[in-house]
């Protein structure tokens, strides 16, 4: 197995393959109910923010900033950053306010536990809870950026309490169709649960005819602070990093037995989540879920013979690209460069087990940017692109067509919406898998026929 970190062979990144730390804590806190997230940082940081994902979840997505220039950074933010919280309580009136940090707020070395407990002193009547998470993007990508804040919630939140049976779902950046798609799951097994971060209404809410500042949905702060008492946890984190993992820190602090999981897209990574969930009920698959099963076993039997044909680069974030890489090579189409911008994965030593079978070992590129992502795909013969927007260049430059998935989508509508969870997700994103090596095809093949003809008279 090759494995090539960038970090290690090159000095500067060009058009890198994730985004900035906090924003990926910014979905995150809109996945808790009566929350509002300010960035600790200059203006420009949130506008980015706020229009990476109104992009993708065609939503309004209000971002609040401290707003520091010149002046803050020599003199400090203190002033700014207490102003920006009284502006935000007193417009929005959220119930719990994520504070996150930016590249220039660390880099000053604000001390925002001690800001927060002088704002706090200066105003007693303060009915609200602030949860503030250091979130540089030197220090991560937004997938960190996602579980750091994740795991910061949990634990403001989370105290010792009477066991109960409501389990506990912690999920990473999937999109509000899969958390959906999650949850109906788990409505077969009649669970209680809590699951978390969730933003399938918040982030993807039915047309309502009136803008709302803080849209209804969410995880409840109060089944939050149940989680300490639940019989378990199902973490979808294989590559989540021990550090920012929300499962693990309730299985240190608060003995919570803790399932960790790939996302549920692919057979076998279905099963597992399906097993994990008849295990701990002691009831049978439902029969509904057993004939989407078997639906997806026929899809796969179907395109299989097509499949074979594929030869995938598959990029974003870790832990969707091990779930796409699983499903890839179970389908038959065998990844020549699977990719991820951040630095410390776990890819490689989770993918390895099943690559000892595969005809030719892929590329495995930690802390990626496009430009190796592109080199790699055109020296490997890729013929299709499997991740998000930033893949588009494949196409524009090489024609290898993209199946879009992941985090984020900003060239196609419906980023929200892409449905691959479960076993009928899987199955709907095998089809498009399917039809866009299909498409690719059979809308050149004839081209390529008249070439091969004339190089031969």
């Amino acid at each position: 197995m090759q494995t090539v970190s960038t970090h290690r062979v090159k000095e500067v990144n060009e058009n890198q393959c994730h985004m900035c730390m906090p924003l990926g804590g910014v979905i995150a806190f809109k996945g808790i109910e009566g929350a509002m997230v300010l960035v600790h940082g200059s203006q420009g940081c949130s506008t980015y923010m706020r229009l990476a994902n109104v992009e993708h979840f065609h939503e309004p997505v209000d971002i609040a900033s401290s707003s520091l220039n010149e002046k803050q950074t020599i003199l400090g933010g203190e002033k700014n950053l207490k102003k920006a919280l009284d502006n935000v309580l007193r417009v929005y009136q959220p119930t719990m306010l994520g504070i996150l940090t930016t590249c220039l707020a660390e880099t000053m070395g604000e001390d925002m536990d001690r800001i927060i407990r002088s704002y706090r002193q200066e105003r007693p009547d303060l009915n609200v809870e602030i949860v503030s998470v250091a979130t540089p993007s030197y220090g991560g990508t937004h997938s960190e950026g996602f579980w750091a804040a994740t795991r910061a919630v949990i634990a403001h939140y989370a105290r010792p309490c009477e066991s109960h049976s409501r389990i506990n779902v912690i999920i990473p950046n999937i999109s509000p169709a899969d958390i959906r798609e999650i949850k109906r799951i788990l409505g077969f097994f009649n669970l209680e649960y809590t699951l978390i971060p969730d933003f399938s209404m918040t982030l993807d809410r039915p047309y309502g005819g009136s803008y709302q500042k803080i849209p209804t949905g969410g995880t409840s702060p109060a089944d939050i602070s149940r989680m300490p008492g639940a019989p378990l946890t199902i973490q979808f984190g294989m590559t989540c990093p021990d550090a920012l993992s929300p499962g693990l820190f309730l299985e240190q602090q608060f003995s919570v037995r803790l399932v960790n999981l790939p996302i549920p897209i692919g057979l076998d990574n279905v099963d597992q989540f399906i097993a994990a969930l008849s295990s701990h009920t002691g009831l049978p698959v439902p029969g509904q879920l057993a004939l989407e099963r078997g639906w997806l076993l026929d899809g796969m039997a179907d395109s299989h013979k097509y499949n074979a044909e594929g030869r995938p680069v598959i990029y974003g974030e870790p832990e969707m690209v091990y779930a796409l890489t699983c499903t890839c090579i179970e389908n038959g189409a065998e990844p020549v460069v699977i990719a991820s911008g951040s630095p410390h994965s776990k890819l490689g030593n989770l993918i390895g087990p099943m690559l000892t079978e595969l005809l030719e070992q892929p590329v495995i590129i930690e802390e990626a940017d496009f430009a190796s992502i592109e080199h790699a795909a055109v020296s490997a013969g890729a013929t299709i692109g499997v991740g998000h927007t930033g893949g588009k260049f494949l196409t524009e430059r090489h024609g290898i067509p993209v199946t879009r998935i992941g985090y984020p989508i900003h060239d196609r509508i419906g980023g929200q919406r892409i449905f691959s969870a479960g076993y009928a997700g899987t199955l709907a994103f095998l089809d498009r898998f399917t039809n866009t090596l299909l498409e690719q095809k059979y809308g050149s093949y004839r081209e390529k026929t008249k070439e091969e003809m004339f190089n031969h008279i």
